[in-house]
């Protein structure tokens, strides 16, 4: 029994520990870099395009098959002329065959070039991916920072309002109010409750938005606060310029862009290799076994022994003309070439358009963030003095409640305007190859 109840409790105390595990930012990228369905798919990609590799080395390589038949004859055959009689005969062929091609337009050189680059611009492809996913989280692990401080602020606000009311009541109590002024409050604090219950609300959704990108259980689902502390103005780039050389340089979509120009510059010149001619070698050694019931036919393996041949073949085939079906390939394969350094302007163009966006809304962050510290610390004051009024009386409830949501927006704007600073900052961080952290 008491062996029983202590594997219940250590089993219970995981379950606990289990619904309280808080996800640190390393953790929820990790997983998601691991577990994401679309990093899974290009690394199967990835894995084919390595057997696609093999299959090119093998192009160079000669073929090898061997063959078995045997065949039965039944039926009338003229013995000679004008002399037919019943025959039945077997025949048994056995052979192997190796073939080589020689030259084939060099397509068997360029598929492996190919087949190679394939795998690079693909590797190259699951690098960006995963640099979009950890963005992604990064954001919704700071939604769910930026709500659970939305809520703290609520819930401080809420203990405040709790606060005024008993000042009210003792204010009335003595007579130096009135009773209507504790009904003010008591709204009020339906307002924070109500405002309290939007926020967590807001927090449950942004975690649940983490969760799916995780593809986790909901359910207990938590993440480890960070401090961010103040930002810094040092967390702005002073210019865009150096962001931009780094991203035309580095990035994994202008690699990707550039490793498709290569790959249709070969298809062009594979399709080429339709115009060259094609030369192959093959040996064969075979030898065969004939049996009938109308002739005195040598024994099986003495057969196999005298009808042994070698055969030698050189084979040039050379096109000329296809109905034009290499000049259309050629054709096709060039225009391909050209859309393939159109993608790679575009590219670019959306790159550096991407850029400058992320760079002026950082600029423009940043304002609003040193805006809402000014805000707040005037909103402070000026509530301050509102609460000396109200004490002495020369101002009414209402306008005190003015006065606090005036304050209370004052918070949570700027609470708003340091996480999108932050993640302004950090979206130029990942455009400039930085690792993304957020302490």
């Amino acid at each position: 029994m008491r062996i029983k109840l202590f594997i219940i409790a250590v089993f219970f105390s995981a379950s606990i520990f289990a619904q309280t595990k808080q996800w640190t930012l390393q953790q929820c990228v990790q997983h998601a870099l691991k577990h994401n369905i679309s990093v899974k798919q290009i690394k199967n990609t990835i894995l084919i395009n390595e057997q696609d590799v093999i299959a090119a080395k093998g192009a160079f390589l000669p073929s090898v098959g061997a063959n078995v038949s045997q065949g039965l004859n039944l039926g009338s055959a003229q013995l000679f002329s004008g002399t037919f009689a019943n025959r039945t005969s077997l025949n048994t062929n056995f052979g192997v065959q190796v073939s080589e091609t020689i030259f084939n337009g060099f397509r068997n050189k360029n598929r492996y070039k190919q087949s190679q680059l394939n795998k690079e611009t693909n590797t190259l492809e699951l690098e960006r991916i995963k640099d979009d996913i950890a963005l992604n989280v990064v954001n919704a692990y700071l939604n769910i920072l930026f709500n659970k401080e939305n809520l703290a602020i609520a819930k401080n606000q809420h203990q405040f309002t709790l606060k005024q009311l008993k000042q009210v009541n003792e204010l009335v109590d003595a007579g130096v109010q009135p009773r209507a002024n504790i009904y003010d409050v008591e709204a009020t604090l339906s307002n924070d409750l109500q405002k309290i219950t939007s926020v967590q609300n807001s927090l449950e959704l942004a975690k649940l938005t983490l969760a799916q990108l995780l593809q986790v259980p909901f359910k207990g689902f938590d993440v480890a606060a960070i401090d961010l502390g103040t930002p810094s103005v040092n967390l702005m780039y002073n210019a865009v310029e150096p962001v931009l050389n780094y991203a035309y340089q580095n990035r994994n979509e202008v690699k990707v862009a550039e490793k498709n120009i290569e790959n249709a510059q070969l298809n062009t010149e594979i399709s080429k290799s339709g115009y060259l001619p094609n030369v192959t070698l093959s040996y064969n050694f075979g030898t065969n076994v004939f049996n009938s019931n109308l002739t005195n036919d040598a024994a099986f393996f003495n057969q196999l022994q005298d009808n042994k041949g070698h055969n030698f073949n050189l084979g040039i085939n050379i096109p000329i003309f296809s109905k034009f079906q290499n000049k259309t390939a050629v054709a096709k394969s060039r225009i391909q070439e050209d859309n393939a350094q159109l993608n790679l302007e575009q590219t670019k163009l959306t790159l550096e358009s991407n850029i400058q966006r992320a760079f002026t809304d950082a600029k423009a962050a940043l304002k609003t963030y040193e805006a809402s510290k000014t805000s707040l610390k005037a909103q402070k004051i000026s509530f301050s003095n509102s609460q000396e009024r109200y004490k002495i009386g020369a101002m009414n409830a209402f306008d005190l409640e003015q006065a606090r949501i005036r304050l209370l927006n004052a918070a949570s704007s700027l609470v708003n305007a340091k996480y999108d600073f932050v993640f302004k900052t950090k979206v130029l961080d990942f455009y400039a190859g930085k690792a993304i952290v957020l302490n």
